[in-house]
């Protein structure tokens, strides 16, 4: 099982990763799409994984239920509505506490484990003119 467990460490953090840079680079969209159009596109998204859930967990687990499990997914949804722009729109509250530690930066001894958090070499040396972000680019 710890293979399993840290293979799933991996995909979090890049799925974060990959969440972090969609909404930097929407920031940086000049003609947005409407705050409506983004909030129906999340609604979406929330009815169609929550309908896979029903789906996916009918039976109750320790802790963690389908009603939880959705009530999450709308707190997930409100927190990339505000990395969008956007105001909430469930105003739910987290039921998992233990979720928020898996966003958190680990400090992983390599002697003891594999370490599943990286680092680029050298990017904490860059000076901030390099820290630059231009779409202007000719390919």
């Amino acid at each position: 099982m710890p293979g399993l467990t840290f293979s799933n460490e991996l995909i979090s953090r890049d799925e974060g990763l990959h969440c972090d840079f969609a909404c930097l680079l929407f920031r940086h969209i000049i003609n947005k799409p409407y705050e409506e159009r983004v909030l129906q596109i999340i609604r979406e998204a929330v009815a169609i994984e929550q309908e896979f859930l029903t789906d996916a967990l009918p039976v109750n687990l320790i802790g963690m239920n389908c009603d939880l499990m959705k009530q999450y997914i709308e707190y997930v949804a409100d927190r990339l509505l505000v990395e969008l722009g956007v105001p909430k729109y469930y105003k739910s509250q987290n039921p998992f506490d233990f979720m928020e530690q898996i966003s958190l930066e680990g400090k992983t001894n390599f002697f003891e484990k594999r370490v599943g958090e990286y680092q680029k070499s050298g990017v904490m040396n860059t000076d901030e003119a390099n820290h630059k972000f231009i779409v202007d680019a000719e390919f």
